[in-house]
């Protein structure tokens, strides 16, 4: 009986991993802004994203129309709270109620809402009042979250620019900026499980240094590297360099368990003639291959073997956007739908044609702290899994000639420890998928390997 139990407990195991790693890419996200007077009806929109691998969208407020459209379709929703309202969410807990009454009570759960921003980029605003009341704003509205039971189901988060870092440079040497205020904002994202929501673009590095290894670092093309002295990791990436300094910066913070989730990033394939780097080409090159190297969950080196949730700005240009061209030309797809250029998101196609690009890091040496996972080549398109991933059912037990069907039923039913291991595997499966809680998702794989050592 043990050797059965534990036998099946293996292959369900087996199973479970598979479906988890097969799941569809939860990963992708998309910005829906909607600074536009020729955005296309909502229906449109919402069948668009369906005819893709975008599983989240964020949004800068909390537009009920856009919300309500998306109920019923499985797609996360991140909505977000003004910066104009943090004073009264943070002096006022009624204000924070109400308006999780009316912007997420009223649509949860048909409408799969994941992440309450509060404010976006306020830390880093000149005038600082605003960010010293942003911590008892996000309490407050977590507060109301906890009211209604969605306090583990729902995280409260505020989005960030790079300028939080008050330091970058090399990758292990990240450390951010602004004391006691991100003090308290770390430790009200580790209590409550929320995410550090960053705002990387290697395009203003770009912008900033715009030589020509600077732009093939920053686009996932072939370059020399730039190696990491502390460690020795030669670093192929902006993206990876980017990443590592926020991780770094949150490890040397006491913080290294908060995950980061990227709110916005992307490239603009248009802009002012003085505007260098602003070309379809290398927006293609730049989206194209950050989709495959998530696609890969190569990770990066100080994060290996995990792909961090990706919002790319944007769904559609916004064509009322004040200041250079750019800040109007980032959108993925046109007002009547058409792609802007093919970057594989199209779950009919899913592998963009190829760009020259190179793997994303060179493995440190063995006297490094820290070793990276074997790279793949982000330039070779990663075939994502299905998004209904299809697992075999078990086959039925053969029956041996002679032997009664009910003998032969009766030796192979399970045992209840398997059925028990089974479904609390598939429960806090669950748990991961719709609450992204890896945590819980490892701790059922430990349970059932109790279960099956007795």
């Amino acid at each position: 009986m043990a050797s059965e139990v534990q036998t099946y407990s293996a292959v369900f195991c087996f199973l479970l991993l598979s479906f988890h790693s097969a799941n569809s890419e939860s990963f992708i996200g998309v910005n829906y802004g909607q600074v536009a007077d020729n955005l296309p009806p909502l229906e449109a929109t919402v069948k668009l994203l369906q005819s893709t691998s975008i599983e989240k969208v964020r949004l800068y407020g909390a537009d009920p129309a856009i919300i309500k459209a998306l109920a019923n379709t499985g797609i996360g929703i991140v909505i977000g709270a003004a910066n104009g309202d943090i004073p009264a969410l943070a002096s006022d807990p009624n204000f924070a109620g109400n308006w999780v009454n009316s912007n997420v009570l009223a649509f949860y759960p048909a409408s799969k809402i994941i992440v309450v921003t509060v404010g976006n980029e306020v830390v880093t605003l000149t005038d600082q009042s605003l960010a010293a009341q942003l911590v008892p704003a996000m309490q407050n509205v977590q507060n109301a979250l906890n009211a209604a039971s969605l306090g583990g189901k729902i995280k409260v988060s505020t989005v960030h620019s790079m300028a939080v870092l008050s330091a970058s440079e090399p990758p292990s040497g990240g450390a951010f900026g602004y004391g006691d205020t991100m003090k308290g904002l770390l430790q009200f994202l580790s209590t409550n499980g929320a995410p550090l929501m960053i705002n990387p673009y290697p395009f203003f590095a770009y912008r900033d240094d715009p030589r020509p290894e600077t732009k093939a670092f920053c686009l996932f093309q072939p370059n020399a590297g730039r190696p990491d002295a502390n460690t020795g990791i030669k670093y192929m990436n902006m993206w990876d360099a980017q990443l590592d300094a926020i991780y770094s910066a949150l490890k040397s913070s006491g913080f290294k368990d908060v995950e980061i989730v990227v709110a916005e990033t992307g490239w603009p394939y248009k802009g002012d003639s003085n505007e260098v780097g602003t070309t379809l080409e290398n927006a293609k090159a730049y989206n194209g291959n950050l989709i495959n190297h998530l696609r890969s969950k190569v990770g990066t080196p100080l994060m290996p073997g995990k792909s961090v949730d990706t919002y790319i700005f944007a769904l559609y240009d916004e064509d009322l956007k004040p200041g250079p061209a750019s800040e109007r030309s980032f959108g993925l797809f046109m007002p009547d739908l058409s792609a802007t250029y093919d970057v594989g998101l199209a779950k009919s196609t899913q592998t963009p044609a190829p760009t020259s690009s190179t793997p994303a890091t060179t493995p440190a040496p063995t006297t490094s702290p820290k070793t990276p996972a074997p790279t793949t080549p982000v330039a070779t398109p990663v075939n994502p899994a299905p998004t209904t991933p299809t697992i075999n059912p078990v086959p039925s037990p053969v029956i041996a000639a002679g032997v009664p069907a009910t003998a032969a039923s009766s030796r192979r039913r399970p045992s209840p420890l398997l059925i028990l291991a089974m479904v609390l595997a598939a429960t806090l499966l669950g748990a991961h998928e719709h609450e992204h809680d890896t945590k819980l998702f490892r701790s059922s794989i430990e349970v059932i390997n109790s279960i099956v050592a007795k």
